[in-house]
């Protein structure tokens, strides 16, 4: 807790700055302190030796002669204050200013003694064995004739050094433990008056961060901080304008949504319902407590939790047809429905938008029973008339060419009529929603239905001398969809392409998958349809050349049929074309995909 505060960490690092520098400076202090004293003493010391080695180097000649040097050197030492060793070159000490040389230990083993034995002058510092002390011990080679007789070893104790080694070490703990603090003071003080605007900044930080977007930071340090406060001031104006903005927003889109004239119900990812407009309140009846109900209870159709889940599962927009039954009256519905996408994984809701067409409905269901029952009175007497036909083409008449002319027109009329009729029923039947509600999908191979078709129309298409094929791999591929539907649309595309591919054209018949679709292809080598009437060509009645189209005996509903039953199947159909080049269908239903 103590290292996360700021003002903290300022003392510290500061305090740990100064005594870092202050230990550095005062341990080379010490250490050139007693650098500089062994140095001067060392140099003294050499000298004192030097001065003896002038006055004994005579007597280390001979026997006699060195065995009067231990009276000189007790001697000398008296007045020159230091402790006088004098060692042959075997090691032996001769004369000792504070010891008896006979009671000594042999001194080749000393490091200075070794130097000095070597020709050169020996230095060293260690405690001594006869006094248990510290002692600055310096050698230096007495030489007689350029040979080397003897040492003469200088000790003293260095209990001065060290004491003043202690004294400057005391002053310079004193200095360190004011120094520090000083330090400390300063530093609180310095990190007061950094920390303050810091947290000055941090609690209007914490209030905007609340909601409070009228917060603004005042401060005036004339550097970072002040630039900071004031991009934050920047920032937090910016994001109240945003904020206003998004609530404005939001009020008017909640206006718009609530006096709209379709119905909006929101719902959660489980189709139970979060939200509903007042629209949707009204027509449905919903009340508080049904919010959070699922939708099957509140509208009361497994349809759209079905087409909710669809959408869920394929993440894209939806449009269904939705009947139902509400306060006993039927109202159908056109349902948009949208994914909430907050990630590539989750859709968290459904956005489901309910548009009344029931009348439209309605109109359209009578359309289609007027062409039911249109159909079905027209049927009889275009029979009797398609039958007298032929019996007055098989007998004979007195004027034979131009009653058959007449008769043949008559007998082409009612054939075409015949076939108006069939497509109307056809048209009527498909548009019956109890008749497609009993028609279930199921998987359907695509090649025994191609080569269905093929041999159906055989007749017409080896008529005019086609040549008709059939490629893909259309022995393993399936389908969703029905075997009746899907046989009637590739009838239907098929004669389309006899009835305008010349003679001796070449039309082909072509399957395969991609992804989860099934394609089929029914391309020829007709006329074409020239590229302003290429959009138009699957409404009803549409007839690009009505002169050539009755020539060819079309009654302008076989690719309206097609579409609709594509379309119904859950596919799509398309269409390409050039003049005089030929013409391409391409019918794309959903591939059957096994659950096993």
């Amino acid at each position: 807790m103590f290292a996360r505060n700021l003002r903290n960490r300022l003392v510290v690092s500061f305090l740990a700055l100064i005594l870092f520098t202050l230990t550095a400076l005062g341990s080379y202090i010490l250490w050139f302190f007693y650098q500089h004293n062994i140095a001067s003493l060392n140099t003294a010391m050499l000298n004192q030796g030097k001065i003896i080695e002038e006055l004994i180097y005579r007597d280390m000649s001979g026997p006699i002669q060195k065995a009067q040097i231990d009276e000189k050197i007790k001697e000398l030492s008296s007045r020159i204050d230091l402790r006088v060793t004098v060692i042959d070159t075997t090691g032996a000490v001769i004369a000792d200013s504070q010891q008896n040389p006979s009671l000594m230990e042999n001194h080749s083993n000393r490091p200075e003694i070794a130097d000095a034995l070597s020709g050169k002058n020996g230095y060293t510092i260690r405690t001594s064995a006869t006094q248990d002390k510290s002692l600055l011990y310096v050698s230096t080679p007495i030489f007689f004739h350029n040979e080397i007789t003897g040492v003469v070893r200088v000790a003293m104790p260095l209990d001065h050094v060290d004491a003043g080694y202690r004294k400057i070490l005391s002053a310079l703990l004193a200095a360190s433990l004011l120094t520090s603090l000083v330090a400390i003071i300063f530093s609180l003080a310095l990190a007061n008056k950094y920390t303050r605007p810091l947290e000055s900044i941090i609690n209007t930080a914490n209030d905007i961060a609340k909601g409070q977007l009228n917060k603004r930071v005042f401060i005036k340090t004339g550097d970072e901080l002040e630039i900071l406060a004031h991009s934050i001031n920047n920032l937090t104006s910016s994001l109240e304008d945003k904020v206003n903005d998004a609530i404005a927003e939001h009020r008017k889109l909640q206006l718009i949504l609530q006096n709209m004239g379709d119905a909006v119900i929101l719902l959660d990812r489980f189709g139970k319902v979060t939200t509903a407009n007042n629209m949707a309140l009204t027509i449905f009846g919903i009340t508080d407590q049904m919010l959070g109900q699922h939708n099957i209870q509140v509208i009361g159709n497994s349809l759209l939790d079905q087409a909710v889940q669809e959408t869920i599962l394929r993440k894209k927009n939806k449009i269904i047809d939705l009947k139902t039954n509400i306060h006993g009256k039927k109202r159908v519905f056109q349902v948009f429905l949208a994914p909430f996408t907050s990630n590539e994984s989750d859709v968290p809701g459904i956005l489901t938008v309910f548009h009344d067409i029931t009348t439209l409905q309605e109109m359209h269901d009578r359309q289609a029973d007027f062409v039911t029952n249109a159909s079905h009175e027209l049927a009889t007497p275009l029979t009797a008339i398609k039958g007298f036909a032929e019996t007055l083409l098989d007998g004979a008449l007195t004027q034979p060419e131009l009653n058959e002319k007449f008769i043949r027109i008559i007998y082409d009329e009612a054939d075409r009529m015949h076939r108006l009729v069939q497509d109307l029923l056809s048209l009527a039947r498909l548009s019956a929603q109890e008749y497609r509600e009993q028609v279930r999908l199921e998987a359907v191979t695509v090649g025994p239905v191609l080569e269905a078709a093929k041999q159906d129309l055989e007749p017409r298409w080896q008529q005019k001398n086609h040549t008709l094929i059939i490629t893909g791999g259309t022995e393993s591929l399936a389908a969703l969809a029905h075997p009746d539907w899907l046989k009637q649309v590739i009838v239907n595309l098929l004669e389309n392409s006899i009835k305008y591919t010349p003679a001796g054209g070449k039309i082909l018949l072509t399957c395969w998958q991609e992804d989860h679709e099934i394609k089929i292809k029914v391309k020829d080598s007709g006329i074409g349809i020239p590229t302003k009437d290429l959009p138009l060509i699957f409404d009803r009645f549409y007839r690009v050349d009505r002169a050539r189209a009755r020539t060819a005996g079309g009654t302008g509903l076989g690719l309206a049929i097609a579409k609709f039953i594509v379309e119904m199947l859950g596919g799509r159909i398309e269409a390409a074309s050039l003049v005089d080049v030929g013409t391409t269908f391409t019918v794309t239903l959903p591939a059957y995909e096994s659950k096993s």
